[in-house]
């Protein structure tokens, strides 16, 4: 069989040149794919790469999941990778192998490795499992959201999805993307026996991403669902929000954001179509209705 022509997007702030070069060379080693590779410098200046790796500069940070979509503009292939530059590959057939798998199923259209820290094995957040039910790490199933760090997808269901959403600058972005390859009629599964690495860091929250989780969950709800499942979706959320302790000025940014989503537009150009009924089916007989 002829290898896959993969196009590899790695997307930086060029913050972190060490990390960024272990993210390209652990591509550069990949067998049995053809790679077209680009790194989105994504509001910062020059960044070194590979002689075969095209650095596209983007001018100014757009945000993590419009910067995504100028490198999926970019490269070729039958599939697309995103990688971020934190993030690695720690077996030279880890592609081949992805590939593998969405070839021989093609109602698979986007999935997500298991992330690792080589360094705490056994030690990783279980947030890194996108799934309510976490169990075993190594365990494969369907999803309904990802981990953006490394996601390969159909470069036709990436298309057909329309892309990441630019509009969230960054936070849930993973989610409305699994719900629209999932509106495409092709799967998305998070794969407990392929492994991407990325190091366990302090994910001490601070105020803005508290304002960009509220608002892009409200965000999505607009976006995506029709009512009364947008309602009920933020309502949920809101709950859950709720229930948590969160210090005085945590609290008020994500109240800042949840008010915002609602006096905001969620489009910045041509409104995305709601989720099919069939979607919602979907959602519901997996054990992840859209209210959850």
């Amino acid at each position: 069989m002829n290898a896959a022509r993969v196009g590899a997007v790695v997307l930086t702030m060029g913050q972190r040149p060490r990390k960024l070069m272990r993210a390209l060379e652990s591509l550069g080693r990949q067998r049995g794919v053809e790679l077209d590779t680009v790194v989105v410098v994504n509001g910062a200046g020059p960044v070194e790469a590979p002689d075969a790796v095209r650095v596209h500069l983007l001018g100014e940070n757009l945000g993590i999941p419009a910067g995504r979509n100028r490198g999926a503009e970019l490269v070729t292939g039958e599939y697309v990778f995103f990688l971020d530059d934190e993030s690695w590959l720690p077996r030279d057939n880890f592609l081949e192998e992805a590939v593998a798998l969405m070839r021989a199923d093609d109602t698979l259209g986007m999935l997500q490795p298991r992330i690792i820290d080589p360094d705490r094995p056994g030690d990783e957040p279980r947030r890194w499992i996108p799934r309510i039910r976490k169990g075993d790490p190594a365990r494969s199933s369907e999803v309904f959201s990802v981990l953006e760090t490394a996601v390969l997808l159909r470069r036709d269901t990436f298309d057909a999805s329309g892309g990441w959403p630019d509009e969230f600058f960054y936070a849930h972005e993973g989610i409305e993307l699994a719900w629209r390859v999932w509106d495409t009629g092709r799967r998305v599964e998070y794969r407990g026996d392929l492994e991407v690495a990325h190091p366990v860091v302090d994910q001490a929250r601070h105020k803005e991403l508290h304002y960009m989780n509220a608002r892009n969950r409200v965000w999505l709800a607009r976006r995506c669902l029709r009512w009364p499942f947008s309602w009920a979706y933020v309502f949920t959320w809101t709950l859950h929000h709720l229930v948590r302790d969160l210090p005085e000025n945590a609290d008020r940014a994500w109240w800042d954001g949840w008010m915002d989503g609602w006096t905001t537009s969620p489009w910045s150009g041509r409104r995305r179509r709601k989720l099919r009924w069939a979607t919602y089916w979907k959602m519901t007989r997996h054990g992840r209705p859209p209210v959850l």
